[in-house]
């Protein structure tokens, strides 16, 4: 297996190589050469599986040639070492609960493997790689934890100051060693743009080498296609559902949404896609009108999701050949405000007992109306994350002190490292600089 640039300017490189430097020369995403196919036998062999028996059968198939089954399999069981419970919250919908891991959130699937697939690429004679990675919330304390204190890595975190929860910011600025914080003056946005211009403004063969932990990286975004076949499977044989399955993405950057994509490419029965956003909806848009319009985005409660230009609607784009009137076949979209947010997260309390974080509330709002055209389906909403990580919005909602995890409390006695940083690239490459 080689992996190719979204944009098809670029040479195809080998795994080890496309992990190391993130993005591609001309500035695509890299994607799996060649899309595997699961045959019938072999999606109903998944069905015998545990959770991460259906992960190993997955990414065997997507790194096939490019790592030893052994190692996939390894890997998978050392990254994914956490559960992920799926919740009935009513006749026709589900929640699967992906924030059980380290950092209570979906980003320590792909951190996690991330981290383990870097440690077993790594050379003796390898130079130091520094990881740079921009975080609009979560993305941050999942690398984070899952990065530091390896050896021979770097990780350097740009955030957007004052627009991620505090909880969330202290889960990835209170580490020091091999992680350092910035702390950017402007939106993620900003983070993203000058990430992406550090990569691309690298020099071959000088320090630093720069990679990337965000779902930019082949190696963070693969893991993340194995929990939509776990739902697919779990529904299958626990509930005995035939129905054609809604998944509904909380959708910020969009890798979560491209990764449910590429597993219908490889044969995921079924599935349809819902793209659930707040009010930064320009994939929405998009696949409504036919025009992309990044712009800047827009605060809102959901702030994981705050991202005006996604840079991962290059992969989704990819996978469709740019061709939009498939594209809607299998995807729609739904813009979700804060005031239905808010609603959502008091009526869901109110009549279930159960407390949804913002993200993944816009997703369950968005599912229940969706549904609503589609009596043949089912709807799985994607939980993103611990409500306890947004404890400052949930609690007024429900009325109710949510019991912060052990998880949060370790992070939250740690002195906070952070240094202050203008969005520019000079600005950056100061701190990047040897």
């Amino acid at each position: 297996m080689e992996f190719i640039s979204t944009r098809g300017e670029s040479t195809a490189v080998p795994l080890r190589e496309a992990v190391s430097k993130g993005l591609a020369p001309d500035g695509g995403l890299y994607m799996p050469g060649t899309v595997p196919k699961l045959d019938p036998g072999e999606l109903k062999g998944l069905g015998t599986h545990n959770r991460v028996g259906v992960a190993q059968a997955v990414l065997r198939g997507l790194f096939q040639g490019a790592l030893a089954p052994a190692t996939v399999g390894s890997l998978t069981a050392a990254a994914l070492d956490f559960p992920m419970p799926l919740v009935r919250l009513g006749e026709r919908i589900h929640v699967l609960e992906l924030f059980h891991g380290p950092t209570l959130a979906f980003k320590d699937v792909g951190a996690r493997f991330m981290s383990c697939l870097l440690v077993h690429l790594r050379r003796d004679n390898d130079p130091v790689i520094t990881v740079l990675t921009a975080t609009s919330g979560d993305t941050g304390g999942a690398v984070a934890q899952a990065l530091h204190g390896l050896p021979g890595i770097k990780l350097v975190i740009l955030f957007p100051d004052g627009k991620v929860t505090p909880r969330q910011e202290r889960q990835f600025s209170t580490l020091g060693g091999n992680v350092t914080t910035l702390a950017v003056q402007g939106d993620f946005d900003d983070c993203q743009r000058i990430a992406k211009q550090a990569f691309r403004n690298q020099i071959p063969g000088q320090p630093p080498l720069l990679t990337s932990a965000n779902s930019i990286n082949v190696g963070r975004f693969l893991p993340q296609t194995t929990y939509f076949f776990e739902a697919w499977s779990r529904l299958q044989r626990e509930k005995g559902e035939n129905s054609g399955i809604l998944f509904s993405v909380p959708s910020g950057n969009f890798g979560n949404l491209a990764a449910g994509l590429l597993a219908k490419s490889m044969g995921l029965p079924g599935a349809s896609f819902l793209a659930a956003t707040n009010l930064n909806d320009v994939v929405p848009q998009y696949i409504r009108n036919g025009l992309y319009s990044p712009r800047p985005s827009t605060p809102t409660l959901s702030t994981a999701m705050d991202v005006g230009n996604p840079s991962n609607l290059d992969r989704i784009l990819h996978l469709y050949g740019n061709d939009l009137a498939q594209l809607r076949q299998d995807v729609v979209g739904q813009r979700v405000t804060d005031s239905k947010t808010r609603a959502c997260i008091r009526r869901v309390h109110r009549e279930t007992g159960y407390v949804l974080d913002p993200h993944t509330a816009v997703g369950f709002a968005a599912l229940e109306k969706e549904l609503g055209k589609r009596p043949n389906h089912v709807g799985v909403v994607l939980a993103t994350a611990h409500p306890a990580k947004f404890a400052e919005v949930v609690e007024p909602l429900i009325g109710e002190t949510l019991p912060i995890p052990r998880e949060l409390t370790r992070c939250l006695e740690g002195e906070r490292k952070v240094i202050p940083l203008e969005p520019r690239l000079g600005a950056l490459r100061g701190i990047l600089d040897p």
